[in-house]
């Protein structure tokens, strides 16, 4: 071993047996589930961040309509929009008829609300569907969920929060595999193993209470990380393994196109083993595992492109979107006055994105759901965690195997690109008279949109974390630190969330 071997600190004697640690894991895994439900079942429909809109493209999916243009909300969908959806996410209580927000129309004498919903089904019915090109996957998965509830015989709410509910699966599935990379890149570090699991179980982040495909990226990106850390330690990589990290890699691509800065970075990991293949002289018997992986990640990929390009006008699909936004691109030479390059405009877009990658970007009642404090203790905390483990990889001596700093450094690159993708297109558009972003504040602050990176984050945060204590060997420190953390985000987020719980909207009052 190398002289870094013991810089995170000597090694503990082991706290629990293998099968106590995987029913522990198990145990993660319902905490998590349960987690979802509650808050996933406090919050009322729509959210602020275009839930209507990605309920609209399950809808369609479900019944096997694949977008072509951005189109009308559906028929299915429109009465859904108008008898569910709370005014309270961008309404404020004082302008509504009374200063009191109604009460549900389904509380309510049909002969009451008959006008009224008409009237919001007619305005739902000219709303277009901006989200249109958005990739297929998540959609495809939630539609099926959708027609599974329907062949239950669920309708009307219940049916809609049954939609919202496929979100327990794949957080607890996320909390699974975040015990299996951890116990990857860090296999002599106990504690580390659950600390991944116990911090996906009880993140605060609002996306895995809705209804969008931001909550399937840590899982698809996060199997693709798995894949590409035993790649990268493999001598030859086997077929299957080559193959399961395209499929992986090609998920990634087809559950978000902001997912675009992982497989960037993903795509330079696997040309540095390729480098490094040729210069071992296995380039030759390594060709059948890389057409295995250019095949599973290629096809659908370009599948997708094609399609796009045939159904929208261009690969991606996000002209359309973009000239429905009102933006455009500025010139080049505009790029440099923009308020990021300045201490105060790099720290406000720092901030606002690590907070909103914490706890989401809900608003209620037209405010972020969310407390100032909690922002500025999230983004020191990710910094100051962090920090330590990239000076840690810089030294190189700090981190114990050559395997562990590619790993960690394959996670700082995903990362550290995600960040400078949305800073990137902070910086390239005018964004005239959109809400968000906006000429006022021109940044790209949505926290979900880097949540693909979230299983590397952790690794990086915790590792830092232990870098930080690697002078302590109370055998139970790291753990206690560990809940402490734990207790702080679950009481923060009841604390912000509670006025939501006895919301007439939601699934408890339903």
């Amino acid at each position: 071993m190398q002289n870094g071997d013991n810089a995170t600190g000597s090694n503990p004697p082991a706290l629990f047996s293998d099968t106590q640690e995987r029913r522990i894991v198990w145990l993660l895994c319902l905490l998590a589930a349960i987690h979802v439900f509650v808050f996933s079942a406090a919050l009322p429909f729509f959210n602020n961040v275009d839930e209507q809109l990605h309920f609209d493209l399950v809808v369609k999916y479900s019944l096997g309509d694949l977008p072509r243009s951005l189109d009308a909300i559906s028929v299915e969908a429109l009465p859904y929009a108008a008898l569910f959806g709370s005014p309270e996410f961008v309404g404020i209580p004082t302008n509504q008829p009374g200063g009191l927000i109604p009460p549900p129309p389904w509380r309510q004498p049909m002969d009451d609300v008959r006008q009224t919903l008409a009237a919001k089904t007619e305005a739902w019915h000219n709303v277009v569907n901006h989200e249109a090109a958005q990739p297929p996957l998540y959609y495809a998965i939630a539609g099926a969920w959708w027609r599974l509830g329907k062949l239950l015989g669920l309708h009307d709410g219940p049916l809609l929060y049954w939609l919202r509910f496929l979100n327990i699966l794949l957080v607890s599935a996320l909390v699974w595999l975040g015990y299996a990379a951890a116990p990857l890149v860090f296999p002599e570090r106990e504690w580390l193993h659950l600390g991944v699991p116990a911090l996906l179980a009880f993140l605060p982040q609002t996306a895995f209470y809705s209804i969008q495909n931001d909550v399937l990226s840590p899982l698809c990106f996060g199997a693709a990380f798995l894949g590409l850390v035993q790649w990268l330690r493999a001598g030859v990589p086997g077929v299957r393994l080559g193959a399961l990290t395209g499929l992986a890699l090609a998920a990634t691509f087809l559950t978000k196109i902001s997912n675009l800065p992982l497989l960037f970075v993903s795509a330079g990991a696997v040309l540095c083993k390729i480098w490094s293949l040729a210069k071992a002289g296995k380039l030759r018997a390594a060709g059948p595992v890389l057409t295995a992986l250019g095949l599973c990640a290629g096809l659908p990929m370009v599948a997708w492109l094609v399609w796009c390009k045939h159904s929208f006008g261009d690969f991606t699909g996000t002209a359309a979107k973009i000239q429905f936004l009102g933006w455009t691109h500025k010139p080049f030479s505009d790029w440099w006055s923009h308020p990021i390059f300045s201490p105060d405009g790099l720290w406000t877009f720092l901030s606002g994105l690590l907070a909103t990658f914490w706890q989401g970007e809900i608003l209620w009642h037209r405010q972020p759901l969310t407390l100032p404090v909690l922002n500025t203790i999230y983004t020191v905390v990710s910094i100051g965690l962090v920090g330590p483990t990239v000076a840690a990889l810089l030294s190189r001596s700090m981190v114990a195997t050559a395997a562990q700093r590619q790993a960690l450094w394959l996670g700082f690159g995903c990362l550290a690109a995600t960040v400078a993708f949305l800073g990137f297109l902070s910086i390239i558009y005018d964004f005239h008279d959109c809400f968000y972003p906006s000429r006022e504040h021109p940044y790209f602050t949505s926290g979900r949109l880097m949540l693909g990176a979230l299983i590397p984050f952790l690794l990086l945060l915790l590792f830092g974390l232990d870098r930080i204590l690697g002078g302590v060997e109370n055998n139970w420190l790291r753990p206690a630190v560990l809940a402490g953390m734990i207790s702080f985000m679950l009481l923060s987020e009841i604390l912000t969330d509670w006025r939501l719980f006895p919301n007439a909207y939601n699934w408890f009052h339903m």
